[in-house]
């Protein structure tokens, strides 16, 4: 059997309910929609972090962000740490198999040598490596953790730095994309499609702002910014079936977390919550572990290998390193993950599911077990105090955890509370003993 070409297409900071087939009723994803139509669509999907860099480690090594050695949003300077090659990404596992890798737009898992692209099995690299950036300048501005102010250019092929000023992010993103496909069309790839969009600076050229003529500004500037997004998408499906590919390609997609109600995304000085993203009917935001902040839209897409549904199982993005590899003719067992393959369930609908879920953030701790979210210490922004020491509540009667049942239910609350506090503990001393001395000169 031919081994499948994989891309993985991953947006920042697009809430659950920011794509029409996810609810969204004032905006269109005409491209993305078509790949729910025809693959399958996850409603209970979850990023491993409510912020980008943990969920971005998880997303590409399988495991809960501690134990890939990236808890935090990660510093932009140039001697920043995070992902080491001794915690390995799927695509080194997958140049394993005979797989050429590369990444097209962000990184934002470390810029220190070892911790790059090319370090950590990527073969080719064009993106920017910092959290965010302006998308026509490349210049990296906000929140130099060194304690300077001074800006950074921050664009990238491999390992030379190159500058395209006026070149609209999200297109370049897109136009590499499609580039690396055609040079690999002859052998099995691995694509990681890492768009910025819809991350701040809010930023679209004219033509996608003059299709939203009558939103809001902060919702038309996210509208815009995702119709961007999803013309790439569009364009990297055509290219594939140009190629006669399409049949033979994974593309899987989700966003990185919650939406940002970061005041930043207004542009002008203001203090107000920014509210163009949504999460849908959830609760909490970016940062938070309500799922607002955690649970994402996730698409999975095979030609036409797969049968079209929807899946509401509780499933985690560490799942999707031992599912691609799988798919790619590996064994999942070969590599140290805390995701579980669901091929099983993608191919023959065979149940593929986690005892419990488990998240933390600075103070906060939650976990899922079946029905039932647990919140220790949730804070629904981060600017925001805790919103109870404990909050439990049942997903299937109330998914917007509007009602604390931890008093009503005291047993569970216990058990979970253990069970979440146990896990957490593990994850410190992983952390202790591994990775934080990593990060002692950043």
């Amino acid at each position: 059997m031919k081994k499948p070409n994989v891309i993985v297409v991953l947006t920042d900071d697009q809430g659950y309910g920011d794509l029409s087939c996810m609810g969204a009723t004032d905006f269109k994803t005409p491209h993305l929609d078509a790949l729910a139509e025809n693959g399958v669509r996850f409603t209970s999907m979850y990023s491993a972090s409510p912020v980008c860099s943990p969920s971005r480690a998880s997303l590409l090594t399988g495991r809960y962000p501690g134990n890939a050695g990236v808890r935090a949003i990660l510093a932009g300077h140039r001697r920043a740490s995070g992902l080491t090659p001794d915690v390995p990404t799927i695509a080194t596992a997958l140049k394993k198999l005979g797989y050429t890798t590369g990444l097209s737009g962000k990184w934002h898992l470390g810029l220190r040598d070892e911790c790059r692209p090319n370090a950590n099995g990527f073969d080719e690299f064009n993106g920017f490596l910092a959290g965010c950036l302006d998308y026509y300048s490349h210049i990296f501005y906000y929140g130099m953790a060194d304690g300077g102010n001074n800006p950074t250019h921050d664009l990238w092929e491999n390992e030379n730095e190159v500058y395209a000023n006026g070149d609209y992010l999200t297109e370049r993103i897109t136009r590499k994309s499609v580039d690396f496909i055609r040079r690999h069309a002859d052998e099995p790839f691995f694509l990681y499609v890492a768009y910025n969009a819809p991350h701040y600076p809010m930023h679209a050229p004219e033509k996608y702002l003059d299709r939203f003529p009558d939103l809001p500004w902060d919702r038309r500037i996210m509208a815009a910014m995702i119709s961007a997004v999803d013309d790439g998408i569009g364009e990297i499906c055509a290219e594939l079936k140009r190629q006669d590919l399409y049949n033979d390609t994974i593309l899987y997609f989700q966003s990185d977390n919650g939406p940002s109600r970061e005041s930043r995304n207004w542009l002008d000085g203001r203090n107000d919550p920014y509210y163009g993203g949504t999460a849908g009917s959830f609760t909490g935001h970016k940062f938070s572990l309500f799922e607002g902040g955690i649970r994402i839209p996730a698409i999975f897409s095979w030609g036409n290998r797969l049968q079209p549904r929807i899946v509401d199982t509780p499933h985690i993005a560490a799942d999707l390193f031992p599912t691609l590899y799988e798919a790619c003719g590996g064994s999942p067992a070969d590599y140290e993950t805390d995701g579980i393959s669901i091929l099983p369930m993608l191919l023959n609908d065979t149940p593929c599911e986690h005892e419990a879920l488990f998240w933390e953030m600075e103070g906060q701790t939650a976990m899922r077990m079946g029905d039932y979210k647990l919140v220790l210490n949730g804070q629904l922004t981060e600017d925001q105090p805790s919103r109870a020491p404990v909050f439990l509540s049942n997903l299937r009667n109330d998914p917007g955890e509007t009602e604390n049942l931890a008093d009503a239910m005291p047993d569970l609350c216990a058990e979970m509370t253990q069970a979440a506090a146990l896990w957490r503990e593990g994850i410190e001393k992983t952390w202790a003993e591994r990775f934080a001395a990593n990060y002692k000169l950043t």
